[in-house]
């Protein structure tokens, strides 16, 4: 099982786009598909190409351009575009997917603090890019039926078990 990581600046503002986690067991040439696709077209224009994924990990911006005022908006338009793309492509692939909607990504050190879970924080809140990034990693062996989509902030909340936090999350998710 091979983990890819891609990070793409695409955005004229120069913010980070949108991450991505891709698990495939299989054949590495079809990772390299997948991400010149991500980064020609800017997002998942095919799924199809995502054939023998086993679990796709977005880490998505777009609360954060949607909360975006009017003037940063007009500036990240094509940005919301994409990200609204990436989720609908990941969502509708068939492929078990998890999607982190985190807040505005922050170059700060993470680990520090703790996190925030609640509906809507990710269009306000901020995240450690450290943070967010080990939240995918976690998410790597959490393995959803469907999907499992959570919105994160930094916050007060201190998770010590993560695959017990993940395993919950699907549970509810999943109506279990």
């Amino acid at each position: 099982m091979l983990a890819i990581s891609i990070s793409v600046n695409f955005d004229a503002s120069n913010c980070l786009s949108t991450p991505t986690l891709i698990l495939h067991q299989g054949f590495t040439s079809k990772f390299i598909q997948i991400i010149m696709t991500y980064l020609q077209d800017g997002f998942f224009s095919d799924a199809g190409r995502m054939k023998g994924v086993q679990h796709v990990i977005l880490l998505s911006q777009l609360d954060v351009y949607k909360g975006a005022g009017v003037f940063q908006a007009i500036i990240k338009k094509k940005s919301r575009e994409f990200a609204e793309r990436d989720e609908e492509v990941v969502i509708s692939s068939g492929i078990p997917y998890t999607i982190v909607k985190a807040g505005l990504l922050q170059d700060v050190q993470g680990g520090k603090q703790g996190f925030c879970f609640d509906e809507g924080v990710a269009s306000k809140g901020r995240l450690s890019k450290e943070d967010a990034a080990g939240i995918c990693v976690e998410a790597l062996d959490a393995v959803p039926t469907k999907g499992l989509i959570f919105e994160v902030v930094n916050g007060d909340e201190k998770v010590e078990d993560w695959k017990e936090w993940f395993a919950t999350k699907i549970r509810n998710a999943e109506g279990r």
